[in-house]
């Protein structure tokens, strides 16, 4: 059962959705409204099994084809659910066009059943794959349909990847080893290495690897399709961990100039009709966090003057959109004029000059509180590259390459670095490759995947925020 374990998960996901699609269209028949206006007698649920069948299949098909069944290891729920959410939409269609091929009038469909029915679909298919979700994670973590994974480079980047899988037991991979030419032989973070990178083929085979990560970001593509030549086994995964900037996240399009055919490799999502309803969202949320919060902060702002001497709410100078400077509103949590002596510097982990009560501000982010009113103002937008002070600006730029190209965007309360963790005194690298893959691949749904993505962090850690 173990070894096969990723079947038996397929089966019943895919008899899972069946089953939920029956529950889903029996209670929406139930739901349905009578009419008195109409002398029509509601056929018995059993005049409805030849639709329930018809939309049971539009459910399955529609699913195969979003690849819903591919059990991808580290799939987002949120983007499942945000797939289901499409995938039923659209089946509730295939599904009415079937039955009105198949039936045409002889059997009644109301449209308050076909709501009902996406309603609560949506619901009942939504939840169980997100128990199922938690039971395969839990299977896995004891062994079950575990992935045995190789690495190809035991450099920062493969030592990075080990850590990612060692955090997250959930996803099922046994690592097995590196491949590396300059460590064979050794140990790295308990791991053997195996032996060199021209080795990869017979350990594939040696090891029964069924997943391979190729870690070397620095490698030339030549140097990669070499690397993957020596794998000749078509059952074996291979995925290639990009470099920060030479092989960004973005999508390659294929256009033409009057014929000639192009390649676009960077288009930025953001622009036209988007920009205007981003700023429609951040208008509305802000407006009603401003309004909900407005006794929290007026509270806060109390305790800051009776903790220490100095301004309750500060400005700081940061760079927004088009690299303009404006000014950055926040709860003061250190003491008044705390870089008089030092100039501008990072703030650190228990940083001496912040103040008792900042201490427990900064401890769960609520000195950021008052960038709702940057957001209002139109200075920041909620969901963004965090911005950064005019002179560490002026630093980034010269060691990160394309680091100017994140203020193509208005700076946010949070974005995609932050809920990878990435914020503070982290990798500014790192943190730029997040941000330019997020301003490459906006979508109003994004935003707010990031969005739900902070809250459910803060609820669970809000040291993580």
């Amino acid at each position: 059962m173990k070894r096969h374990a990723n079947i038996v998960f397929g089966i019943t996901l895919l008899a899972l959705d069946a089953g939920m699609t029956c529950v889903a269209f029996y209670l929406a028949y139930r739901l349905r409204p009578d009419d008195p206006t109409v002398r029509q007698v509601i056929p018995s649920f059993r005049g409805y099994f030849g639709m329930l069948l018809l939309n049971v299949c539009a459910v399955v098909a529609v699913f195969f084809s979003y690849k819903l069944y591919h059990l991808r290891r580290g799939s987002a729920r949120l983007d499942e659910l945000y797939s289901v959410f499409s995938a039923v939409s659209i089946s509730i269609i295939v599904g009415i066009a079937a039955t009105t091929v198949v039936y045409r009038t002889e059997i009644d469909y109301p449209r308050t059943m076909i709501a009902y029915f996406w309603m609560i679909a949506l619901v009942l298919i939504g939840t169980a794959r997100m128990a199922h979700h938690t039971l395969r994670s839990a299977l896995y973590k004891r062994g079950w349909g575990e992935s045995k994974l190789l690495i190809v480079g035991a450099g920062e980047a493969g030592q990075l990847i080990l850590d990612k899988i060692r955090s997250s037991p959930g996803l099922g991979y046994s690592p097995v080893g590196f491949l590396d030419d300059e460590r064979a032989g050794q140990t790295v973070q308990s791991l053997p290495v195996l032996g060199g990178i021209h080795e990869l083929g017979d350990t594939v085979h040696s090891q029964s690897i069924s997943e391979v990560i190729i870690a070397l970001p620095e490698a030339s593509h030549q140097e990669l399709l070499s690397v993957i030549s020596h794998c000749e086994d078509g059952n074996v995964s291979i995925k290639v961990f990009p470099d920060v900037f030479q092989i960004m996240a973005a999508e390659v399009n294929v256009g033409d100039l009057n014929g000639l055919p192009l390649l676009t490799m960077r288009d930025v999502a953001l622009r036209g009709w988007r920009l205007m309803l981003k700023r429609i969202v951040d208008f509305v949320i802000s407006a009603i966090v401003l309004v909900l919060l407005s006794p929290l902060m007026l509270l806060i702002a109390l305790l800051i003057k009776l903790d220490s001497r100095g301004p309750a709410i500060y400005t700081q100078e940061r760079m927004g959109l088009d690299a303009i400077p404006f000014p950055c509103f926040k709860f003061r949590s250190m003491v008044r004029d705390a870089e008089a002596e030092t100039g501008p510097i990072w703030a650190t982990q228990g940083d001496p000059r912040r103040t008792r009560f900042g201490s427990w501000l900064r401890r769960y982010s609520l000195d950021e509180l008052p960038n709702f009113i940057n957001v209002f103002l139109g200075h920041m937008s909620l969901v963004g590259p965090r911005p950064e002070r005019p002179v560490f600006v002026e630093q980034f730029r010269q060691m990160v390459p394309r680091y100017m190209e994140r203020h193509q965007e208005k700076a946010g309360i949070t974005g995609w670095a932050q809920v990878n963790g990435l914020r503070g005194n982290t990798s500014i690298w790192e943190r730029t490759k997040y941000d330019l893959y997020y301003i490459e691949h906006w979508s109003v749904w994004f935003d707010f995947k990031i969005m739900l993505m902070t809250l459910l962090k803060a609820w669970r850690d809000p040291n993580a925020l």
